[in-house]
């Protein structure tokens, strides 16, 4: 595994030529940018979790029948910090260092007195999201880098603590039909009772100019109170239809009194997180025009999920699908000291005890008063999805398993908040490092595949043709890498609807293992 997760990316900071095989659609114009680790080694400094390594853009630019790529360290202040000190400076997720090893131990507990609520990194290696006419990185912080997309220049950085009252954001937003983004953070403020804060970002605000933040017009569009003063929920997304907005409170949490004393104790941030197995799920249901959460009080079974799928509403029902887990043991796998060791060493010792499950929740929406307890409240046809009522007025939820075996989940985002039948995703059925490509359909329950030997395909990135008719007309993207040094990596092009290859841009300069991204259209081709 060390060729392809431990070793230090390198930059390709001016575009080049990928040779093409197959044939690309003619109508298939703009450019997919993609994040993730990529500098794992800093002087005679390493990190410990795949997860802290600094942040390398890449970029993978179409036009007029050529692919053209690019990558580009982020330049953060955390970048720039441990640059100049030649070691690790900047504690991350996994990860915690202090500027000065010499300090003793009155310096470094003044430190501690300082970073209560940490100030935490600005290495936004999870996502690329776009806030307004503006394109940024962003992890799970308060942080974000504004980047242009054409040259991959890191050109600002922004705070959400200037604009709303955010400590913790995810990288995960949703954008609806007007070009309006929504996200969600938690607001920790001294100790004091956090809170879920649901936010707006307007499709026209702007940021272009260094004192014109895009986030100046921001709007808070509600605020549910932690059902923990200590123990806040964490959550990587969120789901959104057309009238709500669906956030799950699960038993997964941030210890506040472990993070507050965290850097004096010498742990790392990754350490304050704890799953709760004998805790239940809180599922949150928040009218998107009210800004007020929904009274009726709807729990699950305890589980881990870090990404929504999709979520829609049906006859007075939310029906929402998310990618969920038994237990916290992901995060684990991805350090370092794991992902050293020879694949079949690596998955003899982290066998997943715990397969990622593709699950639909039911929401009922009518009052139920009156009902019985015991009874179903879910009067949707065709599904094994049960929100039973009961003696409290509360309603207990159990999800249908749809399928078992998928992570990083993309829709036709055209379909967001709508019923929908396909989801795309990375396949990973004897690890967390996807070997292949799956395309589920929800309606037959099936998955068609594209795989390759020694080849592992990135985050599959769905994009629409022009004159689609069906849901699944258009094509996916995939950054593909590979373990074998004889094989070079490539950007690969599938048909959406039958999952067959139509053509790949074979590139001849180190590309790196990434996450998460988007793709943007020239603006023309839209």
């Amino acid at each position: 595994m060390q060729e392809i997760f431990g070793k230090n990316g390198t930059e390709t900071a001016e575009p080049v030529k990928a040779t093409i095989s197959g044939c690309l659609p003619d109508w298939l114009q703009g450019t997919l940018l993609r994040i993730g680790p990529g500098m794992f080694n800093v002087g005679d400094t390493s990190y410990n979790h795949w997860f802290d390594g600094m942040a390398l853009i890449h970029s993978f630019t179409f036009k007029d029948g050529e692919v053209y790529y690019q990558s580009k360290f982020l330049n953060s202040e955390t970048y720039r910090k441990n640059m100049t000190a030649n070691r690790i400076v900047v504690s991350e997720f996994g990860t915690m260092t202090y500027p000065d090893p010499c300090k003793n131990i009155f310096s470094r507990l003044f430190s501690h007195l300082s970073n209560i609520i940490p100030d935490f990194t600005d290495n936004n290696l999870i996502n690329i999201i776009k806030y307004g006419e503006e394109y940024y990185t962003s992890s799970e912080v308060n942080y974000i880098n504004k980047i242009d997309p054409e040259t991959l220049n890191t050109t600002g950085r922004d705070n959400y603590r200037n604009h709303i009252t955010l400590n913790l954001a995810t990288a995960h937003p949703h954008y609806d039909d007007e070009g309006n983004t929504f996200n969600m953070g938690t607001s920790i403020i001294k100790l004091s009772q956090p809170n879920y804060v649901i936010f707006k970002v307007p499709a026209k605000a702007s940021g272009k100019s260094s004192k014109n933040s895009v986030l100046k017009n921001v709007q808070q569009v509600c605020s549910v109170p932690c059902r923990s003063r200590y123990y806040p929920s964490y959550f990587h997304s969120f789901g959104l239809t057309e009238n709500y907005i669906i956030f799950i409170e699960q038993p997964f949490k941030l210890d506040i009194i472990k993070l507050a004393t965290a850097y004096f104790r010498g742990f790392s941030w990754a350490s304050c997180l704890k799953y709760d197995k004998d805790d239940i799920t809180l599922i949150h249901l928040v009218d998107r025009k009210t800004g007020k959460a929904v009274s009726k009080k709807f729990y699950a079974d305890a589980l881990v999920t870090f990404h929504h799928i999709n979520a829609f509403e049906d006859e007075d029902h939310v029906v929402f699908d998310i990618i969920a887990y038994k237990d916290s043991k992901l995060y684990d796998m991805f350090y370092l000291s794991n992902l050293m060791k020879e694949t079949d060493q690596f998955i003899e010792t982290n066998k997943m005890s715990s397969p990622p499950v593709c699950q639909r929740f039911i929401l009922p929406l009518k009052p139920n008063k009156g009902v019985t307890a015991g009874t179903n409240l879910v009067k949707l046809a065709g599904t094994k999805a049960t929100a039973v009522q009961q003696e409290d007025g509360s309603v207990y939820c159990k999800p249908e398993a749809l399928f078992e075996g998928l992570e990083l989940p993309r829709i036709n985002y055209k379909m967001n908040g709508k019923m929908y039948r396909y989801f795309y995703g990375s396949r990973v059925e004897w690890s967390p490092h996807p070997n292949k490509i799956g395309k589920v359909d929800i309606v037959t329950r099936r998955c068609a595949e594209w795989t390759e030997d020694e080849c592992f395909p990135s985050e599959p990135i769905f994009v629409p043709s022009p004159d689609a008719v069906d849901e699944d007309d258009g094509v996916i993207l995939s950054s593909v890498i590979s373990q074998n040094p004889k094989k070079s990596p490539f950007l690969l092009v599938l048909d959406a609807k039958t999952m067959k290859e139509l053509a790949r841009a074979t590139i001849e300069h180190s590309v790196h293992m990434d996450i998460h991204g988007i793709f943007i259209p020239q603006p023309d081709s839209c």
